[in-house]
C-alpha cells in the first residue's frame, strides 16, 4: 500500500534533487548525476568543501550548499552512501590549488566511499583531506570516536568551515579548526514512533505508542534501551545531562544549543524542549550564545529529535553568528 507521494522507487533521488534545483535556482545546480553544487562558484583560491551521504534525510546534506557554507554535496540513492565513483567524479569537479576538504559522516558506507575515492584523486593529482564527524554519544561517554555515529552535528560544522573557507583559511587551518570543533561538540537523538522506507514501505523503526528510545541512530539503530515516554522537561533535562556528562562544560563556557526535528515531531514541542534545556544551561552558569530550532537533517516521518551541543571557541562563534552564509536551508545574515 502506497503511503508517499512517490513515482517511481528507482527515481526519487533524482527527481527530489531536480525539484531542488528547480525551485532555488539562484543557489544551487545540478554539477552531474547525484551531484549538487553552488549556482556561483567561489574564487578556486579558496579550499572547496564537500561532503556525501545518502537521501531520505533532507534538507540534509544538500540543502547546505551555498555561499557560506558547502561547495558540494554528492548524493547517494535513499539512506545509502554514494558510490566511490560518483564522490571521486565530484573531487574531480571541485579540484583546485587550494584543496578541497571532504567533510564525512562515520557511517560504514560513506567511510568506504571516501577513503575509495581519496585514493583515486590523489592518484589523479587532486588535494584532498578529509575531516570525519563523529558526534553522536550514544555508545557511552568512554567509546572511542570510530564507534560513533555521524548525526546532525555536521551541520553547524558546514557552517564553521564554510565561513573559514570564505575567508581564505588554508586546508590545513581548516582541518585545524574542524577538528576542533569535533572535540567539543555531542549530539543525542530520541525517538519516539515508526518510520519507514519510502521506497518499500518497509518499517526503518518502530517503536510502540507510549514508548520512547533515547539513543536511536538516523536510521533506525538501536540506541539506550527503550522506556515509557517522559514529559518534555524530563526528556530535554535528561538529555542535557547526558550531553554534559560527555562534554564536561566549566561555568561561563559558552554553548551552542540545536534542536534538530527527525521528521514528525511538531514545532510546538521543540519549542518546548529547547526551552528546558535552556534552563537547565543556564542553571549550570552556561551560555548559550548560538541556537536554532529547525529540522535540519530528517528521518523520514520518524517522530523525536536530536539535541546538539557544543563548547563553542570565540572563532566557531565568530562563524556561526558573524558571517555571512545563504544556502537554502541555512541562512545567516552576517556583518
Amino acid at each position: 500500500m502506497k503511503t508517499k507521494f512517490i513515482n517511481s522507487t528507482e527515481r526519487i533521488t533524482p527527481e527530489l534533487l531536480e525539484g531542488y534545483v528547480l525551485c532555488y535556482p539562484d543557489k544551487v545546480k545540478l554539477g552531474g548525476e547525484n551531484i549538487i553544487v553552488r549556482a556561483h562558484s567561489k574564487d578556486e583560491k579558496k579550499v572547496a568543501i564537500v561532503t556525501l551521504g545518502g537521501s531520505g534525510h533532507e534538507p540534509a546534506l544538500s540543502g547546505f550548499v551555498g555561499e557560506g557554507m558547502l561547495d558540494c554535496s554528492v548524493v547517494g540513492d535513499v539512506f545509502a552512501a554514494p558510490g566511490a565513483q560518483r564522490l571521486f567524479q565530484a573531487l574531480q569537479l571541485m579540484k583546485r590549488e587550494a584543496g578541497i576538504l571532504l567533510v564525512v559522516l562515520n557511517h560504514s558506507g560513506d567511510v568506504m566511499s571516501a577513503n575509495m575515492a581519496c585514493q583515486l584523486a590523489e592518484r589523479a593529482g587532486i588535494k584532498v583531506k578529509q575531516l570525519l564527524t563523529h558526534d553522536d554519544i550514544s555508545a557511552g561517554i568512554d567509546a572511542p570516536k570510530e564507534d560513533r555515529r555521524g548525526l546532525a552535528g555536521c551541520v553547524p560544522l558546514f557552517k564553521i568551515l564554510g565561513a573559514a573557507a570564505e575567508e581564505g583559511k588554508s586546508l590545513d587551518e581548516l582541518l585545524e579548526i574542524g577538528e576542533r570543533f569535533n572535540k567539543n561538540i555531542a549530539t543525542l537523538a530520541v525517538a519516539t514512533g515508526k518510520c519507514t522506507h519510502p521506497q518499500n514501505n518497509a518499517l526503518i523503526s518502530d517503536l510502540p505508542p507510549g514508548i520512547m528510545e533515547i539513543g536511536m541512530g538516523q536510521h533506525g539503530e538501536g540506541g539506550g534501551g527503550q522506556k515509557p515516554l517522559v514529559s518534555a522537561d524530563e526528556t530535554a533535562a535528561e538529555m542535557v545531562d547526558l550531553l554534559c556528562r560527555q562534554l564536561k562544560p566549566k561555568a561561563g563556557d559558552k554553548l551552542l544549543l540545536i534542536i534538530n526535528g527527525t521528521g514528525a515531531t511538531t514545532q510546538m514541542e521543540h519549542n518546548i524542549i529547547f526551552r528546558k534545556a535552556y534552563q537547565e544551561l543556564e542553571a549550570r552558569e552556561l551560555q548559550v550564545v548560538s541556537s536554532r530550532i529547525q529540522e535540519i537533517l530528517t528521518v523520514q516521518e520518524q517522530a523525536g529529535f536530536q539535541m546538539i551541543m557544543a563548547i563553542l571557541d570565540e572563532d566557531h562563534i565568530n562563524y556561526l553568528n558573524n558571517k555571512k552564509a545563504d544556502a537554502p536551508y541555512w541562512t545567516t545574515i552576517g556583518k
